[in-house]
């Protein structure tokens, strides 16, 4: 493990291995850097590879989501770019592909994003509007494990395997929910994906459900020159297996 200062003085924790281009990974909700451990391991064999633990995660200093949540968060994943070296990607995840995607709107310097079902709502249909205040309320009250259960299931309602290792990691994770909601934002695409000028391959999986589906095909018509490619048999918890190796290949294009 090592660790950088982002701009705001906020340890952020990260592993590197590898040797060649640099390539940054960025997680999702309810994810620490070791989610993507096996993942890095595969990309490692023809590059460098940095990942991190998100503000608030893991191994990085705590933090809460203030107004100016996101633009925290593009800072951590540019003083880890910085750290990366010239010439840096970037892989996100879910609410990570969000990230990846703002950080390259707002001019951090990397060379291609590739980014998996970042989870935009692209009409009220995808959208539950009393979700995040729901999940914020529970936490506000001391009640992690209800708003695991509110952003996973949509009520309190017990979901079956709050007795798992799983379940723990999530509940671990839970404060970090706000910032997953700040980069998720309002129903509709934000206009600064028009403002992505780096070549981005957007993902999805065969298997996932509608909405993901949706957003993705919309995501690749707002960037400029944004490929699309769906992986088949693939959910929104894509296999590592699957995915090293097309973004591997974009990478390489």
């Amino acid at each position: 493990m090592q660790t950088i200062r982002s701009a705001d003085g906020t340890r952020i924790a990260y592993d590197r291995a590898g040797e060649g281009p640099p390539v940054v990974l960025a997680v999702g909700a309810f994810c620490d850097r070791h989610v993507v451990d096996p993942l890095a391991a595969l990309l490692a064999r023809e590059r460098t590879v940095l990942w991190y633990d998100r503000r608030g995660r893991g191994d990085s200093d705590p933090a809460a989501a203030g107004p100016d949540a996101v633009e925290r968060e593009v800072e951590d994943l540019a003083a880890v770019v910085a750290a990366a070296g010239p010439g840096t990607a970037l892989y996100g995840h879910s609410s990570g592909a969000i990230l990846a995607l703002a950080a390259a709107a707002r001019g951090v310097p990397v060379d291609r994003v590739v980014a998996y079902e970042p989870p935009w709502a692209v009409d009220d249909t995808a959208s539950d509007p009393a979700l995040e205040p729901r999940v914020r309320a529970a936490l506000a009250d001391g009640r992690p494990d209800d708003a695991v259960r509110l952003f996973i299931g949509g009520s309190t309602a017990p979901l079956g395997f709050e007795d798992t290792p799983a379940w723990a990691g999530m509940r671990a994770l839970a404060p970090t929910l706000p910032f997953d909601f700040a980069l998720a934002g309002p129903v509709g695409l934000p206009a600064w994906l028009a403002d992505v000028a780096v070549p981005v391959l957007v993902l999805d999986g065969g298997e996932s459900e509608a909405w993901a589906r949706d957003t993705v095909a919309a995501v690749a018509r707002a960037v400029p020159g944004a490929r699309h490619r769906t992986l088949a048999g693939q959910g929104h918890g894509v296999d590592h297996d699957a995915v090293a190796p097309v973004i591997a290949e974009f990478l390489a294009g």
